[in-house]
């Protein structure tokens, strides 16, 4: 067949496949220009999920005819002055409004400042004359009947609802990246989701999408590292959520979808976040446009970098960074939920008389000191002594009312109820803390140090624990048996279908030996190979951990509980278990009121 030209038309609908999906397609597109344009109010109106009208207006700064008659023809551009090398805008194809008039019914509409404004219209691909027009200053642009030109098209397309939520998304990705722009979304099909510009509060605007709860459970992040920021909140690891519709992630201010970025967070968090839950976080990365090419994509939601390692690098150190110097703060909505769990035996009469800590017989302590030191003995790998005072028995003793000068926050032990759970007093509530669950944890992280320093010291066994096992399994427990002596792990073959275990790690006491080499035949031989078990070195830490923590059912002296919350207090990350969830839970003064209803 004869090679020939496309029409123009086709041409154009040609792009608007790859450029416009879906309605949401349309949206970012529109949304971007008019960020591109200046404006600090953006308007967006829908109906029948976009598919029907999809409105956008912004106050920037607008069109003349002669910009109006360029903007509808493909490779027009106002936005690429240096190349491809340099763009610091978030358009810069020219495609997206040609692209849009070939497959819907397009309306421009817009005036310059001190100028007279100009309308022009675009029918599936048939272009109309331009005509003036009375608007405000800046651009009105309606798009009616998308993929009318394409009826294929409309069949792919999801429900109103689906598409109408994606839309959404579009706007609240926008809003958090350019939080100086006023967005109001709304339309006969939907509720009005109005943003006002929070300015320089990036929280603020983020705390308008995730709502006040991230802000109270996010952790600001601010790394530098050759001429590459990134900057941004990250949740703490008990806030997370069962999927990663909560990660936000913007390049030069330009919200992306990147595959890169999002492996990064995951790694992150790999230690803290169990498997299935999902850290929320919205992190942004300045870096030359150089170094990043954003054109790999004809929607421009992925992106590449030159050095993808160097991003990763900095993510990873700057996140856990952060996890780090948060210490043992764990997640206020655990508090929330239990305060939902809990319920009050009578509903408190409207006319209650009005009650405040201050006009109470029974005034709240004041903020507990512990000013001793943490002793070897009192270390989280310490064997804990037998069983002792029942929680009934515990000497309730005055809490020291000095100020702690290491910022103690746990409090002082007051119980241990079910032989796990302790509870502490605070100044200005209480804590109760899952006592396994937080032993997991500082061991994990004692392992960890160790393991970094130097080999984990190792206990030699009297009599060596035989294991019985596969033949595939002891395979694999050998191939690996070098790297888990790092651990203090010390093993061999016992003939056929056996394993020996002669050594176990000091810190971790005495453990059921066989147990722990089962579970980590089940790990190795998910991984498979011995580069994918150099890089999980750590989550074989916290198995190990696991096994060597003191269990539930066991009851502590008042000084063991003590120790291990002054541990808690001082070790990283100690909020929330090896797997992700919290080892302790606060309630404050005021939450406890109110379930009597005394406030």
């Amino acid at each position: 067949m004869p090679i020939k030209e496309l029409p123009e038309t086709l041409i154009n609908q040609i792009a608007a496949g790859e450029v416009i999906e879906r309605p949401a397609s349309a949206a970012k597109e529109l949304i971007e220009n008019a960020i591109d344009a200046g404006a600090t109010r953006i308007e967006i109106a829908t109906s029948g999920g976009g598919k029907s009208l999809l409105r956008v207006i912004d106050n920037g700064s607008g069109m003349n005819s002669a910009d109006l008659a360029l903007a509808v023809r493909r490779h027009c551009t106002s936005k690429l002055d240096s190349g491809l090398d340099d763009i610091r805008t978030l358009g810069f194809r020219g495609e997206a409004l040609p692209s849009i008039g070939s497959v819907a019914k397009l309306t421009i509409t817009s005036r310059m400042r001190d100028a007279d404004g100009a309308e022009i219209s675009v029918n599936g691909g048939k272009l109309t004359p331009i005509r003036p027009a009375g608007t405000n200053p800046g651009t009105r642009v309606e798009v009616r009947d998308l993929f009318f030109a394409t009826p294929a098209r409309l069949k792919f397309l999801k429900s109103e609802k689906a598409e109408n939520a994606a839309i959404t998304e579009v706007v609240r990705r926008m809003a958090i990246a350019f939080p100086h722009v006023h967005f109001v979304l709304s339309g006969s099909d939907r509720n009005t989701l109005d943003l006002p510009a929070t300015g320089d509060d990036h929280l603020a605007r983020i705390a308008q999408i995730l709502g006040r709860e991230f802000r109270e459970n996010a952790i600001e992040i601010n790394a530098e590292r050759d001429d590459v920021t990134l900057s941004g909140y990250a949740g703490i690891p008990t806030f997370n959520r069962g999927n990663a519709a909560h990660q936000y992630a913007f390049v030069n201010g330009r919200p992306v979808q990147d595959k890169q970025i999002m492996s990064a967070l995951r790694a992150a968090y790999a230690e803290t976040v169990p498997s299935g839950r999902y850290p929320v976080a919205v992190l942004s990365i300045t870096i030359d446009p150089a170094l990043v090419d954003v054109n790999v994509h004809p929607a421009k939601s992925d992106v590449r970098f030159r050095d993808p390692g160097h991003i990763r690098g900095l993510m990873i150190g700057a996140i856990r960074e952060a996890l780090a110097r948060e210490g043992s703060r764990a997640s206020t909505s655990a508090a929330s939920a239990m305060m939902s769990a809990f319920r009050p035996g009578f509903s408190p009469r409207a006319t209650a008389p009005h009650w405040s800590p201050q006009t109470s017989p029974y005034r709240p302590y004041s903020q507990p000191s512990f000013d001793e030191p943490v002793t070897e003995a009192q270390a989280p790998f310490a064997a804990f002594s037998a069983p002792s005072a029942r929680a009934e028995d515990i000497p309730q003793t005055e809490v020291p009312t000095t100020p702690s000068p290491t910022g103690m926050n746990l409090g002082a032990v007051r119980a241990q109820l079910h032989e796990n759970y302790i509870v502490a007093q605070t100044g200005d509530g209480l804590v109760i803390v899952d006592q396994h669950a937080a032993h997991e944890r500082l061991v994990f992280e004692a392992m960890r140090k160790a393991m970094n320093e130097k080999r984990i010291p190792s206990q030699v066994l009297l009599i060596p624990e035989i294991v019985d096992l596969p033949e595939e399994d002891c395979d694999r427990l050998m191939e690996h048996a070098e790297a888990l002596e790092q651990f203090g792990l010390t093993y061999e073959r016992f003939g056929p279908g056996a394993i020996a275990v002669r050594e176990t790690p000091a810190m971790l006491g005495e453990i059921d030996a066989n147990g722990l080499i089962r579970q980590l035949a089940d790990e190795i031989a998910e991984w498979d190979t011995a580069s994918a078990l150099s890089k999980r070195l750590e989550y074989l830490a916290a198995t190990m951990a696991c096994h060597g923590s003191v269990r539930s059912g066991r009851r502590l002296k008042l000084e063991e509980m003590n120790a291990l919350l002054r541990q808690m207090e001082a070790t990283p990350g100690s909020g929330q278990c090896n797997h992700g969830r919290p080892t302790y839970i606060e309630l404050k003064l005021s939450d406890i009121e109110k379930l009597f209803g005394r406030s």
